[in-house]
């Protein structure tokens, strides 16, 4: 295997669960999901988002943290690597695009000490969905509290994924565009995705139109 730790990142609503989930079926691999749901702020974030985004933030951070510290730091002989739904960084992502600049300022200081202790993942993999299909994925899937999430919100979160893309020069990232396919129901779709993730890629940003 040539990475011992791939992440799936993308927007909300893009596959990340999906796709983690399907790979680690496939490869027998060790399966890292957030557990987002566990986080009390998130309905109240998506009523009130001034009010309820630091907590929100700072709730996701020491979560994802702690599941990662935990998981990482221990090996499994069973599992030939490691695949996430998430990369901590998405953190840092999501709050430059919530708080205000003081908040966030706050908030950078802590997440610079936490992201130093964890390992980068050997390929990151971005999912690319469009917004308007992001928007179907998350009425598909029909969790009450994300019916209401704005197309301008989801524009702003896809623009940070983007500007901190741009800035890494020493990560193996990988954007994937599957705007003309669908790998969850078709295994077609799959089997390319997963073929395109098991590649060798060196250092640098790898785009790739499905």
């Amino acid at each position: 295997m040539k990475y011992n730790f791939i992440a799936i990142e993308g927007n909300i609503g893009a596959g990340k669960t999906s796709l983690a989930t399907k790979i680690s079926e496939e490869y027998n691999a060790r399966l890292i999901l957030e557990q987002f749901e566990d986080n009390a702020f998130l309905p109240k974030f998506y009523k009130e988002p001034q009010k309820y985004a630091f907590p929100l933030e700072l709730t996701f951070l020491a979560s994802r943290y702690q599941q990662l510290k935990d998981k990482l730091s221990s090996s499994d002989l069973f599992s030939p690597f490691t695949v996430s739904d998430y990369y901590i960084y998405k953190s840092q992502i999501f709050a430059k695009k919530t708080l205000p600049d003081d908040e966030f300022a706050l908030y950078t200081r802590l997440f610079q000490i936490i992201n130093s202790t964890l390992p980068k993942p050997d390929l990151l993999v971005y999912l690319y969905v469009e917004v308007p299909g992001l928007k179907k994925n998350i009425i598909k899937r029909g969790r009450v509290y994300e019916q209401d999430i704005e197309h301008e919100y989801l524009e702003r979160i896809q623009s940070g994924y983007f500007e901190f893309i741009k800035q890494q020069q020493d990560q193996r990232i990988l954007i994937l565009d599957i705007n003309n396919i669908d790998f969850v129901h078709n295994a077609n779709d799959y089997r390319i995705i997963s073929s395109l993730i098991m590649e060798d890629y060196p250092i640098g940003i790898h785009r790739v139109v499905i």
